[in-house]
């Protein structure tokens, strides 16, 4: 009788323990799996939040922010349309004479005097538009200012006596680079709407 009360008593501390032990062990357990569900939560809201700020970067880039001055954006609009047409037709008048001037013009990139000739060509008309228009406005400058600064400095060899033309249209060009295309512009609507749209987002 005792020898099975021993045997039941002894089973019964055995099931105890294995009980707290197990209990223990699972309490751990959990407390590591949440910690590293955890820490995974925060590395992927890390993520998510540098992934949001390149976005956010890109369409400033792209769609920079319109002043807040009806003023200045009037005058960026008559800086754009002049210049932007000024600089056209050199694009419309190298076109015009393609064919002579295709194994005679400048070549200071060596990439070949007619490619040298189309990119000059597609930066003076097509980006010129977009420059006037105001659309995709910083990205349709980059060739621009290549070009500007490729003549000022390679061809007119830094000489503002001789390349004071080039100079110009470089030192406007930066200017305006830094400050946007202004109000005026398709990037203005495009920033509005991606900002209003991105507003949304964030409230829900």
């Amino acid at each position: 009788c005792f020898h099975v009360l021993y045997l039941f008593y002894d089973s019964k501390v055995t099931n105890i323990v294995h009980f707290y032990i197990s209990t223990k062990f699972d309490k751990i357990y959990f407390k590591k799996k949440s910690q590293s569900m955890t820490n995974m939560n925060i590395q992927s809201k890390r993520l998510l939040l540098i992934q949001q700020k390149n976005e956010m970067r890109m369409k400033d880039f792209l769609f920079p922010q319109p002043t807040d001055s009806k003023g200045f954006s009037l005058l960026l609009l008559c800086l754009r349309l002049f210049f932007g047409l000024m600089f056209l037709l050199h694009g419309l008048e190298k076109l015009y004479n393609y064919t002579e001037l295709c194994f005679v013009f400048p070549d200071p990139m060596n990439i070949g005097s007619e490619i040298s000739l189309l990119f000059v060509i597609f930066a003076e008309m097509l980006c010129s538009i977009g420059f006037m228009a105001g659309a995709l406005f910083r990205l349709s400058m980059i060739p621009m200012l290549i070009v500007m600064i490729t003549a000022f400095f390679h061809i007119h060899g830094a000489s503002i006596v001789q390349g004071e033309l080039a100079f110009i249209y470089l030192m406007v060009f930066i200017m305006m680079y830094i400050s946007g295309p202004g109000q005026y512009a398709v990037d203005a609507k495009i920033y509005e709407y991606l900002h209003a749209k991105d507003d949304e987002v964030y409230e829900f």
